[in-house]
């Protein structure tokens, strides 16, 4: 069996793509350079601030990094009503993103993950025959982490809006 050029950076690009986000977080400080971050947000951006962390949410949400310390540094930057609708809009395209790559390019890795756990396939299952109420509810279960949803959703029928 011969491997095509197309078939390769799919096998690649997603294993690629796992390796450096195991090795950013064990090599990075991510914690002090999402704190040095909010610092250059607060000091230097002034206005544009709150849309300086919903843009670093996306990143944050694709890679599966936790991102509490934006949550809590934009609300109290911010205040209330503009650090929450920053960190809902960023978490919100980054979500989107995140479902898009699952669907598209990570999809063979997604599944090769899931192969292991039927209890999803009843997931899946439940998404088709009420999709928005069961993605609500997923959301609300603090089991699975916001991030990871996001790929595992994206294997499911559910359509993009819901």
């Amino acid at each position: 069996m011969f491997l095509t050029w197309t078939s390769g950076i799919r096998i690649t690009l997603p294993l690629f793509l796992v390796a450096a986000i195991v090795a950013a977080c064990f090599t990075l400080p991510i914690e002090k350079i999402l704190k040095d971050f909010l610092t250059w947000v607060d000091r230097d951006l002034g206005p544009w601030g709150p849309l300086a962390l919903a843009v670093a949410y996306i990143p944050l949400t694709i890679l599966a990094v936790p991102a509490s310390v934006l949550t809590l540094g934009g609300g109290y930057l911010f205040g209330l009503p503009i650090g929450f609708a920053a960190d809902s809009v960023g978490s919100t395209f980054g979500a989107v993103a995140a479902f898009l790559l699952g669907r598209t390019i990570g999809k063979s890795f997604v599944v090769s993950r899931l192969k292991d756990y039927p209890q999803f396939r009843s997931v899946a299952i439940a998404i088709q025959k009420s999709g928005f109420k069961i993605v609500f509810l997923l959301r609300l279960v603090p089991l699975l982490p916001f991030n990871v949803l996001n790929y595992l959703l994206s294997v499911t029928p559910v359509p993009l809006g819901e």
